[in-house]
């Protein structure tokens, strides 16, 4: 009888064990398969089980959550949704997360390790963290200054800080508002529905996901360029620039929309955007030299994380010589996000250097203790610091007697330069304003602001469009708000 126990015995103790090694299987090494496989809900109905952290803009909050009761029982909800939605982005049960709801999910989720007093202890008692915050660069007047000047028009504005990088403004228009995608009921999937099948695509971040022909705004880069080669020495020196200038290799000819451009001189050719000028030069400074200069200020480059993606702005890097004259005026395949000619006129008033664009000034935990921080970051050398005081000299030109002159401040120091881009078949649809600029206060050491605007709808007759009647006094609203805080 004995022995018949000792058997039973040892086999309990068998499948004891066999119980607690397929245990341990389960939840020590195959709890990661688990925990991603998509029919567990467990981690979603846990991650909007608690409220989700706060992005914060000029120490205010712009985002909060929404106590329902259900199952997945935290909504997000936005503060001025529409004016922040190209920063925020949207967090919803349904359609995931987008922008800064999706750089800094871990933050916001409490997800982030670093977010733990003590990592060790919450890895073994798998005990949620409390969101923490995300603290925007954004300068909140500036935000809204660019916004009501867009109001109804499709464009978008992108303000920088010259000398750290900092994004002081990031605006798309038409926006929508991220709340509507919030919460799991009919309506959230009408909303989805509708927003996306909108003509005027109010979820596309036009700010940094859409490129678009710079137009004459890009002579910053071949006048840099010229400088830099040594093909133009003195900027009030005529140059040898036909008016009309037959494309090399074509019997197309290219004109301008101004008097004056015959030979005219760097000054006044970029005061007045003579096309003719800008092509020979980009001609004459040749490919190579071209394209460097476009790619040392941002151009081609896909890794800029602001800290979400932005579409990369293109420069071709082969051309032929007609390709290369109307690539060196932003068009042929030239295009560029409004973020990457703000970069562009960031450089020119940061003595040629281009500083790495960042939104998040830093991260904390829900008290305020800091868990990450972002600084200043150099990416590369544009132009020499000597090129660049000379363009700064010609964009404060083009802003007293040229064309940009609706961005004038008072009391300030003001570059800029406009651009009218044609676009569409035989240039048939209406063309895009840009401005960009720079502003500096009368009494300060370093410019306060860079500044890009582009206006896709500008309300005008198409031969009327400029940028500097549509879009500089865009940038000049943003400038000055910055200038007052």
């Amino acid at each position: 009888m004995t022995k018949y126990i000792r058997r039973a015995a040892v086999l309990c103790a068998l499948l004891l064990v066999a119980l607690l090694v397929n245990a341990a299987r389960v939840q020590v090494f195959q709890a990661g398969s688990y925990d991603n496989n998509p029919a567990n809900r467990r981690q979603t109905i846990a991650r909007y089980g608690q409220p989700r952290g706060d992005i914060v803009v000029d120490g205010h909050t712009v985002t909060g959550s929404n106590d329902t009761g259900e199952q997945l029982r935290y909504e997000r909800t936005y503060t001025d949704g529409p004016l922040y939605a190209p920063v925020t982005g949207f967090a919803s049960q349904l359609y995931g997360t987008t922008f800064l709801e999706n750089a800094e999910d871990g933050i916001l989720s409490g997800a982030d390790p670093n977010l733990a007093p003590l990592p060790l202890w919450n890895d073994i008692t798998r005990a949620p963290n409390p969101g923490g915050k995300v603290v925007t660069t954004l300068n909140a007047a500036a935000q809204r200054a660019a916004y009501d000047g867009l109001g109804w028009r499709r464009g978008a504005v992108a303000a920088i800080e010259p000398v750290t990088g900092r994004i002081l403004a990031l605006v798309s228009t038409p926006s929508y508002d991220p709340a509507e995608l919030s919460g799991t009921g009919a309506a959230v999937t009408r909303s989805w529905g509708r927003l996306n099948a909108e003509e005027s695509k109010p979820m596309l971040n036009r700010a940094i996901r859409q490129t678009y022909p710079p137009g004459s705004t890009f002579k910053v880069v071949t006048a840099a360029a010229a400088l830099d080669a040594g093909v133009v020495r003195d900027v009030d020196a005529p140059t040898t620039s036909p008016d009309p200038f037959r494309l090399p290799g074509t019997r197309t000819s290219l004109t301008n929309e101004t008097e004056g451009c015959k030979d005219a001189s760097l000054r006044y050719a970029f005061e007045w955007s003579c096309n003719t000028v800008f092509a020979k030069l980009g001609v004459d400074v040749g490919l190579s030299d071209m394209t460097r200069t476009a790619e040392n200020f941002g151009f081609n480059d896909r890794k800029v994380r602001i800290p979400f993606s932005v579409a990369p702005s293109n420069f071709d890097l082969q051309l032929d010589k007609a390709q290369l004259a109307l690539s060196s005026i932003g068009q042929f395949n030239t295009r560029a996000t409004p973020l990457q000619m703000a970069m562009i006129s960031a450089a020119v008033a940061s003595g040629g250097s281009v500083k790495s664009p960042y939104l998040v000034e830093r991260t904390t935990t829900r008290h305020g203790g800091t868990v990450s921080t972002t600084g200043p970051r150099t990416l590369r050398q544009a132009m020499s610091p000597a090129t660049a005081a000379r363009m700064r000299r010609l964009m404060t030109d083009a802003v007293k007697e040229g064309t940009g002159t609706e961005a004038a401040i008072p009391g300030a120091t003001v570059g800029g330069k406009t651009g009218t881009a044609q676009h569409g078949v035989g240039n048939s649809a209406m063309p895009y304003a840009w401005f960009i600029s720079w502003a500096q206060a009368g009494d300060a050491m370093e410019p306060a602001v860079a500044v890009a605007v582009v206006v896709e709808d500008a309300a005008a007759v198409r031969g009327e469009i400029s940028g500097g009647g549509d879009a500089a006094p865009i940038a000049k609203a943003v400038m000055k708000a910055v200038l007052a805080s």
